[in-house]
Formats: structure tokens, C-alpha cells, sequence
């Protein structure tokens, strides 16, 4: 059972603002943001609560998805609180984009919560590598049905649905962020029209515009964040992921195996181009960039496929 203080606040039966455990209405979730203000005491409370939630093993993740998927509702409440902070993590990058940092850390407790519920521990993932990607999709979701400073035609504000269903569908059957291409092969468009769709439909944000609501002479520029800098949450998949990407790199022959590694620098070095590689092997550009597709093609099975989605990202 949740503890009742458990940073949620209470509207009225069945309505939660600011809950990682959300109502459900069949597989849809539901989150109430009316009542959430940046200065509300339940933010901090909630802040308070989880600030002691520790990572669980591979093992203890295999066994509560097991437990959800027969049902255990403790399970799931379990493999969420043990993640709530991650969240906070994420939706911390989201700030000064429209919404209040109670809504975005609602909007990814509902992404957390669908992560919960699709988890396949079977596919040898950690949780948070799966999650994030759900984490950030509601979050962004939340924030494009946000006003936008530009308003956009009505078959633009239509495309760009189908492509966002799109998006979600490929997403959940792959269980990554799909790519524009695969996109645009299933509405029968071209990348750029997808591609053009979705940047049209990016909401502005003035780089003058105060970073903190508190201190009004640190402006967004002034608090551009250092682009060569990892977040938290990128050094925790880039963890997961290399962990995936040893395993799966197993399958390559050997000219394959070192092709790849020293393409994207897997080794802490510098990533080589097609000609310093073909120079090293004794081979030509072109030789190197078959072999290099053939070992992606390869890569690109279902099973390895989230493990090639980290390499080219």
C-alpha cells in the first residue's frame, strides 16, 4: 500500500495530482495538475519521501515485472517508487518550456507508470534504460498540448497527430524511439515531410526569458547548459546500454567486431573515420563501409535492436 503522504495530494475520490500510481481507466492514465502551484508544500514533501529510494537489481526488476504481470498491484507501486527520482531527474531538464515542475514530474510519473506496466524484464533490459524513453515521451507530449507561439494550419496540426501516433505506436512495438525514416515508411511520406512536421510544431522560447522564477537576472542564455556535459540520466542509460552493446558486439566476426568499435571510439578513443580504419586494416573506404553495413545489418534484428538504437544516437 502507497504511504498516505506519499507527495500526493488528494481532489476528490480517485483524482491524484503529483502521484507516481495514477488512476487507470482500462490502460489509460490519468493525472489532475489543478491544483499543483510551484510553491506548494506538498512538492516538498514529495521531494522528502523519495529522496531515499534506492536502485533495485536486475534480479529484484525480473522478479516484481513477473509479480505485475500476474497482477500484483504492490509489485508495481514497488518498481515505480524505486524509481521516482529518475523522473525528477528528467523532467528537471524540461523546466521554462511552458509547464510548472509539478506538471512535468506529473507528466513523466504517467510515462514511469506505463513503462511499469510494458516492462519485459526477459529482454535482459534494466528498467531505466526502457523507462526513460517513456519518461520523456509524456513529457513531451504534455508540453506540445501546451500553447505553442506560433499557431499552425489545421492540416499541419493534423499531420503532425498521425505522425505523434505514429511515433507512440513504433515506439511501443519496439520499445525505443523510433527513427523519421520509419516514420515516414509508415505514412507513406517523405523524411523531410516528417522531419519539417515536427520542427514546425516545437514550441519557441525566448533565450531571454528568466531561468529561475526567483532570480530574474539569470536568463536562459545565461544558463545554457554545457553542451560536452552528461546529464544524470544519459550516464545511466550510456551504462545499460554499453553493458548491451558488449553482448550483442559478440556476434560480429572479428574485422566486423573491430570495424564498429572503432568507428564510434568504443575503446575511449577518438571515433576513426571509414579511411583511417581502411588504412589501419590494409583495406578500402569502400571495403570498410560494406563491411561496417553488413555488421549494422546484423545489428539490426529485432533483439539487438535497442542496443544498435544507443550506438547511433
Amino acid at each position: 500500500m502507497v504511504p498516505k503522504n506519499r507527495g500526493v495530494t488528494r481532489k476528490a475520490k480517485n483524482a491524484y495530482t503529483m502521484t507516481f500510481s495514477p488512476r487507470r481507466d482500462g490502460d489509460n492514465c490519468q493525472v489532475n495538475y489543478d491544483s499543483w502551484t510551484d510553491d506548494d508544500v506538498s512538492l516538498q514533501t514529495y521531494f522528502d519521501e523519495i529522496g531515499n529510494s534506492q536502485p533495485l537489481s536486475r534480479e529484484k526488476e525480473a522478479e516484481l515485472a513477473e509479480r505485475i504481470a500476474a497482477g500484483d498491484e504492490r509489485a508495481r507501486e514497488e518498481l515505480a517508487e524505486a524509481n521516482l527520482l529518475f523522473v525528477v531527474t528528467v523532467a528537471k531538464k524540461y523546466r521554462n518550456r511552458g509547464l510548472s515542475f509539478p506538471e512535468l514530474i506529473s507528466a513523466g510519473n504517467v510515462g514511469l507508470m506505463t513503462a511499469v506496466d510494458r516492462f519485459d524484464a526477459t529482454r535482459g533490459f534494466k528498467f531505466i534504460s526502457y523507462a526513460v524513453w517513456w519518461i520523456r515521451q509524456a513529457i513531451q507530449q504534455a508540453l506540445a498540448e501546451d500553447s505553442r507561439t506560433v499557431r499552425l494550419p489545421i492540416n499541419r496540426i493534423s499531420l503532425l497527430h498521425k505522425i505523434a501516433r505514429m511515433r507512440q505506436q513504433l515506439g511501443e512495438a519496439n520499445g525505443g524511439e523510433p527513427q523519421d525514416e520509419e516514420i515516414a515508411a509508415a505514412l507513406d511520406l517523405s523524411v523531410s515531410e516528417v522531419r519539417d512536421t515536427m520542427l514546425s510544431g516545437r514550441r519557441s522560447v525566448s533565450l531571454d526569458r528568466a531561468a529561475f522564477d526567483e532570480d530574474e537576472d539569470s536568463t536562459l542564455l545565461k544558463r545554457l547548459a554545457d553542451p560536452d556535459q552528461e546529464s544524470p540520466d544519459e550516464i545511466i542509460t550510456r551504462s545499460s546500454s554499453q553493458q548491451q552493446l558488449e553482448a550483442v558486439l559478440c556476434d560480429l566476426d572479428e574485422r566486423e567486431h573491430s570495424i564498429v568499435r572503432s568507428y564510434f571510439g568504443l575503446d575511449g578513443s577518438e571515433p576513426m573515420t571509414l579511411e583511417q580504419i581502411g588504412d589501419r586494416m590494409g583495406l578500402t573506404r569502400e571495403r570498410i563501409r560494406q563491411l561496417k553495413e553488413r555488421a549494422f545489418s546484423k545489428l539490426r534484428h529485432p533483439s539487438r535492436r535497442e542496443a544498435l538504437r544507443s550506438l547511433e544516437d
